[in-house]
């Protein structure tokens, strides 16, 4: 069986589960009519969106001089830049960095995911769990991510309830609501939290004139994660780049607004390890936050898709999930019509990217080809265009 005809039996199987369907056909409508609502009524944001999408561009021409700079800027405020080109080349340099400490805890990054960093450090014998409440329940389904914002969209609230109840042994009735079960989890990733050795997060955005980390989120558990334990480790695609640090705040409001998470309950803006000038008015580092902080840097076949005219495109993505919300495959398939991590229109590209091309052209087959994945892209990335593409180049492979 071919990878294309295991995608389609992963599919078929998946129409089966009314639970599935049910959890997507709940959410999906709401997220979509949460954006357009939004939108609607501030126009400044698809204004914004024009401008980060002129800002990726200017990164993506001239992207070697980026990194130069961002690992500069990061050096600069204290900060330990790393450069890896393919997903091995991160493992090693995050083994390097995290040695012999045992307790890890991540915040939700899709590039993590694409590295596989949970996987490998599970192996080698690191405790290891994920914060976000949706990447969590990944983690214990020992499954992917089925949305770029919500990776837990095709679970019921009785999904949720099972799963918590048998694999974290957290005592549950039955019949609790989301805001129950959400209490019941706090204590136990609280735990988590205080004892972890080290905090592994991505990045929305980084700002090359200052080696600044931009991260949003609405639970809480990215401050936790970056600022509790005594080493912060942030992975990132050399595409999160941007030049300065207004920049890296138009994509933040941009990113949160096509997600329909505006305004983001947080946005936390990291410069380098925590540190304090208060005494005798010298800077030391390590105050309240971590004293040591890294960056890794992640090609992955980023840089090839810059020199390809099919791709290129596909690396102004800002990760919002709206194309995805807005596609009528993905509405009934979620990210089982995807690669190992990326799925969704946004998906085809990308998994042509991170996996090769060959991979993204066997997605691209089951694309309707409707267009509505154009209109969603807050960036203009021609997706029905770059699906296309593939799908040609499926026949010539």
């Amino acid at each position: 069986m071919d990878y294309l005809e295991k995608i389609i039996v992963d599919i078929s199987e998946t129409l089966k589960n009314k639970d599935f369907k049910e959890a997507l056909e709940s959410s999906v409508p709401m997220s979509e009519k949460r954006v357009l609502d939004f939108l609607n009524a501030h126009s400044e944001i698809p204004k914004l969106a024009k401008e980060v999408e002129e800002i990726k561009n200017k990164v993506l021409s001239n992207i070697d001089y980026y990194i130069d700079r961002v690992m500069e800027s990061l050096k600069f405020i204290n900060g330990n830049p790393h450069y890896a080109e393919t997903k091995d080349d991160a493992l090693d340099v995050l083994d390097k960095i995290i040695g012999e400490k045992k307790k890890i805890i991540l915040s939700k990054s899709m590039v993590a995911e694409e590295v596989g960093v949970r996987e490998h450090l599970e192996e080698i014998g690191k405790e290891v769990w994920e914060t976000d409440l949706g990447q969590l329940l990944i983690q214990l389904e020992k499954g992917k991510p089925m949305h770029a914002i919500a990776p837990a969209i095709h679970m019921t609230v009785n999904d949720v309830i099972k799963l918590v109840k048998s694999k974290l042994n957290i005592e549950l009735k039955g019949d609790e609501n989301p805001q129950q079960i959400v209490a019941k989890i706090r204590p136990f990733l609280r735990e988590k939290f205080i004892n972890a050795d080290v905090g592994i997060s991505g990045a929305n955005a980084i700002s090359a004139d200052s080696g600044s980390i931009f991260l949003i989120e609405n639970e809480g558990n990215i401050r936790l994660v970056t600022t509790l334990p005594p080493l912060h480790v942030a992975i990132a695609g050399i595409e999160k780049i941007v030049p300065t640090l207004l920049d890296a705040f138009k994509v933040v409001l941009v990113q949160s607004s096509y997600a329909g998470l505006y305004p983001p309950t947080y946005v936390s803006m990291i410069s380098g390890p925590s540190s304090t000038g208060d005494i005798g008015h010298r800077r030391v580092y390590g105050a309240h936050g971590p004293p040591e902080m890294h960056l890794i840097l992640l090609n992955n076949g980023r840089k090839e898709a810059i020199r390809n005219d099919v791709l290129r495109d596909q690396l102004r993505c800002i990760r919002c999930g709206n194309c995805q919300i807005f596609c009528p495959v993905w509405d009934i398939t979620a990210n089982k019509w995807g690669g190992k991590v990326y799925g969704g229109p946004m998906g085809v590209g990308w998994t042509a990217i991170t996996e090769g091309i060959e991979k993204g052209a066997e997605l691209s087959q089951l694309c309707l080809g409707c267009m509505r994945c154009d209109t969603a892209c807050p960036v203009d990335i021609p997706l029905s265009s770059l699906i296309h593409k593939l799908k040609m180049s499926y026949f010539y492979i």
